[in-house]
């Protein structure tokens, strides 16, 4: 007898299937999301409750903690964003963009692994090609067994007869099961693999490590189930122009979210940047003071590093005055543009506006509101901000001059580079001893205050 093929709509969003198609996805709300997908009706074997495994439910005071068992990766920058190391029995996912260096970042950690039994399925490039990209960053190893492989089932026979102590998986948009009738990619294709290699990870205790894909909204290609089902979402990020690349934990069950990673793209692979500081900050030959510029101090997490905001200020040379913004966010900027207008008494409405972040970063962190302003404002006075001098503050729209989070961190991290004067938020030191610091703490409370510190 036939199998019968029907039709589903499966949510991109959610995952939820539904039997005809919808505007809006009756799980989660999202419009224009549900995809028409070929199925097999199969019937599932029932498993009745004297079958299944019981547990006993515990008290709080009974659960044992015991720490998870992990294995040190050889990049400490990889390490620190997994929150120590990789879990065993956990479910790893790295995402970014094409060419971004995901498969780069994975082989050249697998490869530098010698204690340790590695299986790599590629399911997007051949054994020659992944040979010539490990001849390249000038690792190889014998211990990585490489198979290209898109068939889940297939997949598992390997694993089952490799008994790997690591498996890799590029990339699980690729893998599809012979069960399901649908392409790999789809909703139900990625869902299906997913799970049977969670269960597989916590079954065995062995680590995997998936590579996905991005949309072109910058999100995890597939259903946002993938996120859910796993332990661990990494996202790597950076613009192909740029050397740098920054790696981000999303989500993480054995670990901070708060922690970032920085790498430096070379000839041989990626290489780990110790000192953000120094990579993000311009250092000219003949030490010439520019004006535009002013350093400021931000927090990715938990780690403080110095970096460079960059503004030029024109009059518009056509009718409407531009407004362009790189790193950071744009809506602030006129926020803080509208500011320096009421406040500061600067006609900045005829005039272009240029912002970058220097380094290629995105940054978040409202502490940078104090550089970006002192940058614009250096930039339409034309004069430079004194050299060695170093800012954090987030603006108010009354342009007050907001405290800011662990300001010990960012003016140790300013000491530590070298720096001559750091300006804070008043209040910001309150009961902290300021003598324990070698460099000039100045404390504002107002951007009027900054103006005249710095261009009087």
């Amino acid at each position: 007898m036939a199998t019968k093929i029907k039709s589903v709509w499966f949510c991109t969003e959610c995952g939820a299937d539904s039997p005809k198609w919808q505007g809006r996805c009756p799980s989660c709300g999202a419009w224009n999301t549900l995809i028409e997908e070929k199925v097999s009706a199969k019937k599932s074997k029932s498993v009745t409750l004297s079958q299944r495994s019981l547990s006993r439910p515990q008290k709080v005071s009974e659960i044992e903690v015991v720490e998870e068992p992990r294995i040190k990766m050889p990049s400490k920058e990889l390490n620190r964003v997994l929150g120590g190391g990789l879990v065993a029995g956990s479910l790893v996912l790295i995402g970014g963009e094409p060419g971004i260096g995901k498969s780069t970042l994975v082989l050249q950690n697998t490869l530098s692994i010698r204690s340790k039994r590695i299986l790599y399925i590629s399911g997007e490039e051949s054994a020659v090609q992944l040979k010539m990209r490990a001849d390249r960053i000038g690792r190889v190893c014998d211990n990585v067994l490489i198979a290209c492989e898109t068939s889940l089932e297939n997949i598992m026979t390997h694993i089952e007869n490799t008994q790997p102590e690591i498996v890799v998986v590029d990339s699980i948009q690729t893998i599809a099961s012979d069960e399901i009738e649908s392409a790999a990619g789809s909703v139900s294709q990625v869902r299906e693999c997913s799970a049977r290699l969670l269960k597989y990870a916590k079954e065995s205790g062995v680590p995997v490590m998936l590579i996905g894909h991005i949309n072109k909204e910058g999100s995890l290609a597939g259903p946002k189930v993938l996120e859910h089902i796993v332990d661990t979402v990494l996202q790597f990020e950076g613009d192909r122009h740029y050397m740098y690349r920054i790696l981000r934990s999303i989500k993480n069950r054995f670990g901070s979210t708060s922690e970032l990673g920085i790498y430096e793209m070379g000839q041989k692979g990626l290489r780990e940047v110790t000192n953000p500081s120094e990579m993000l900050l311009s250092h000219s030959e003949n030490d010439e003071e520019l004006s535009g510029m002013a350093i400021g101090i931000t927090l990715e997490g938990i780690r403080p590093f110095l970096i460079e905001a960059q503004a030029l200020v024109s009059t518009a040379a056509y009718g409407t005055p531009q407004r362009a913004v790189t790193g950071f966010d744009s809506k602030r900027m006129n926020m803080l543009l509208a500011v320096l207008e009421k406040r500061v008494g600067f006609k900045l409405a005829q005039k272009d506006v240029f912002l970058n972040i220097a380094g290629g970063l995105k940054v978040n962190d409202t502490a940078l509101d104090l550089p970006v302003i002192c940058a614009i404002m250096s930039s339409n006075v034309d004069m430079a901000i004194p050299k060695g001098t170093c800012m954090a503050g987030e603006v108010g729209l009354s342009g007050e001059i907001r405290q800011v989070t662990r300001i010990e961190q960012r003016i140790g991290e300013a000491e530590k580079l070298g720096m001559k004067t750091i300006i804070i938020p008043k209040y910001n030191l309150k009961g902290v001893d300021k003598d324990r610091f070698s460099i000039q703490i100045r404390e504002i409370s107002k951007v009027e205050e900054a103006f005249r510190m710095l261009f009087a």
